[in-house]
């Protein structure tokens, strides 16, 4: 594609994702956050890179707009550095679930690319943390890129943010992070609490 017209075709392919992304997937994860804080569970994001900045921003909103009780294992830096450097990268967020005493009320919510993949060992960290919250039986719900990966095969509810470029599902599927988040804590049966902005008019 010419150089000059680069914005319009990329702002032409969120457009797409837009218009084709599953919103019935979007209202069965708010259910399944509804159900979660409705039963005292706490919300627990893990993702990796840019979708772990995603994660700290997400905890954010949902403790302040929704009332969730909410945390990400990559705000401690100390704690996940530790871990990593004794106990090794795939196991991080497994233990540091461990570590937070999940349980079956909880709900975790995954925000990544690929979903994880045990078949091809990509992003281990994320595959055994969803399989150990399987095996205590807390919600799994999830917005991910692709096919969703091991993720989207396990979870109760996931987004799943199409593929409208397979040259950008990673810039893509990071924006709608943000996207889907900020539509889940302004969803009217999640948000409890005024946004400064929008409250001071």
């Amino acid at each position: 594609m010419p150089e000059e017209h680069f914005a319009d075709w990329f702002l032409a392919e969120v457009a797409g994702v837009v218009a084709s992304i599953d919103r019935a997937a979007i209202e069965r994860v708010v259910e399944v956050l509804v159900a979660t804080r409705a039963h005292g569970g706490r919300l627990f994001l893990l993702g990796v890179g840019g979708s772990a900045a995603s994660c700290s921003h997400a905890v954010n909103d949902f403790r302040k707009l929704c009332g969730f009780e909410a945390y990400t294992p990559t705000d401690n830096v100390a704690e996940l550095t530790a871990r990593t450097n004794d106990e090794g990268w795939e196991s991080v967020f497994v233990e540091w679930l461990r570590g937070s005493r999940l349980r079956r009320e909880d709900v975790v919510m995954v925000l990544s690319v690929g979903g994880g993949s045990l078949e091809k060992q990509i992003s281990m960290n994320l595959v055994r943390a969803v399989q150990y919250a399987r095996e205590v039986g807390a919600a799994i719900v999830g917005v991910v890129g692709r096919d969703g990966g091991f993720t989207a095969q396990v979870a109760d509810a996931v987004v799943i943010v199409p593929t409208v470029n397979p040259a950008h599902v990673t810039p893509l599927t990071e924006a709608f992070h943000g996207v889907i988040v900020h539509l889940l804590v302004s969803h009217p049966a999640l948000k409890t609490q005024a946004t400064k902005w929008e409250s001071t008019r």
